[in-house]
């Protein structure tokens, strides 16, 4: 799940990590009140689920107080474009109104924590290019990317977050400022269960202060059950509607731009290779749709609801291992989804495993038209030909 960066601030904070003083505002009014109170000059933030609002003009600085005035209502209600967001941009509905610091003679660093996967670990990462694109950074010379990988059972030790000062060639006198913000850094990403922490820049000021000047925070799905005050952060105008709608029935669904074959299947590994032989087929998936391994008919039904809410399907294709969701379930689903629908695009069924005939019987015996197949290729062959001819 993602926050806003002022919701990010506003959780690191509580871990003692500083950060400038800012207030939301949501309306023109609000801003300029924020503005007052906070005193100038004040940063106006764009608050989109996307980075690279600086470069498309959603960060700016306002001296005035008929400056801010005026950037927040230049600012609410654009549609901000960033390389993050596509072409069609994020809806601007509120803004960080933040105190401005004195940048003359300070240095921007990057600070991150994040999970390797491939280590089975986190990872915190420091560099002392700060205040850029960090994967420009990392491409162009990955040594610029130092990185202290976490053991879970002892958590961040003082020693690493001295390599990491170091490593950003911090003077002397601010080590152990550097330290203490490190490791309440790492205490606010375990104590959150979060998935990255992101600060960039972590800005040294010429006064000799550290402060977090962005905040980037996403958690853990999985851990939200125990974080009921950060699921109250989530902000559903930030995302895909389709995808909230999944979410209400436990369903993994993300929308991919410019395809128009539909998928819906069981199991991650399974939606994967069944999106990567669609393209091998010569077409392209609209979704990964994992329905999840207990499936009932209703969720089924749901899922095929959302399928079909997307205009560019032309196509559905069902690829289904009948282990703990049967087949005879699935099709139940299916078939009641297809009448309650009324579908009108081209069904292709594969199905394998448990009740896998008494699944093929019950489409064959509903007088609705479907095409099944044996093999996922065969599958992936037929629902691209058919996806292509619905389109013309």
């Amino acid at each position: 799940m993602k926050i806003h960066e002022y919701q990010g601030k506003a959780v690191l904070a509580q871990y003692g990590v500083p950060v400038p003083r800012g207030k939301v505002a949501y309306t023109v009014d609000e801003a300029v009140e924020a503005a007052k109170g906070l005193g100038l000059p004040v940063v106006v933030k764009a608050q989109i689920h996307a980075g690279g609002r600086g470069k498309a003009g959603g960060v700016k600085v306002a001296r005035s107080i008929e400056e801010c005035e005026a950037l927040a209502k230049k600012m609410l209600g654009m549609r901000l474009k960033t390389h993050q967001t596509g072409p069609e941009g994020r809806m601007v509905r509120r803004l960080l109104i933040e105190q401005g610091l004195d940048l003359e003679g300070a240095r921007e660093m990057y600070l991150a924590i994040l999970v390797d996967r491939a280590a089975g670990r986190p990872v915190f990462m420091a560099s002392a290019s700060g205040g850029v694109e960090i994967e420009e950074v990392a491409a162009r010379d990955p040594r610029a990317i130092h990185r202290e990988y976490v053991e879970p059972a002892v958590g961040f030790q003082p020693f690493q977050a001295r390599k990491l000062a170091f490593a950003l060639a911090l003077p002397g006198g601010l080590v152990s400022k550097a330290v203490a913000l490190m490791t309440s850094l790492y205490r606010a990403f375990e104590g959150a269960d979060a998935s990255l922490v992101e600060i960039n820049p972590f800005l040294m000021t010429r006064a000799g202060e550290l402060i977090a000047l962005d905040a980037k925070v996403n958690f853990d799905d999985n851990a939200l059950f125990r974080h009921g005050e950060l699921v109250e952060l989530r902000d559903f105008d930030e995302e895909e509607p389709l995808e909230v709608e999944a979410s209400k029935y436990s369903l993994n669904y993300i929308k991919l731009e410019g395809g128009s074959v539909g998928c819906m299947v069981n199991g991650a590994g399974l939606a994967m290779a069944t999106m990567d032989i669609i393209k091998l087929a010569g077409g392209s998936p609209a979704n990964f749709l994992d329905v999840g391994g207990g499936a009932s008919a209703d969720q089924i039904k749901n899922a095929f609801r959302i399928l079909l809410a997307d205009p560019d399907v032309r196509a559905v294709l069902i690829n289904i291992f009948g282990g703990i969701l049967r087949c005879d379930v699935l099709a139940e689903g299916v078939i009641a989804a297809v009448r309650a629908l009324q579908v009108k695009v081209p069904v292709v069924v594969r199905m394998k495993g448990n009740n896998e005939e008494k699944g093929r019987s019950m489409l064959r015996e509903s007088g609705l038209n479907f095409d099944t197949a044996d093999t996922m290729t065969e599958a992936a062959e037929k629902v691209v030909r058919a996806a292509v001819g619905a389109a013309r």
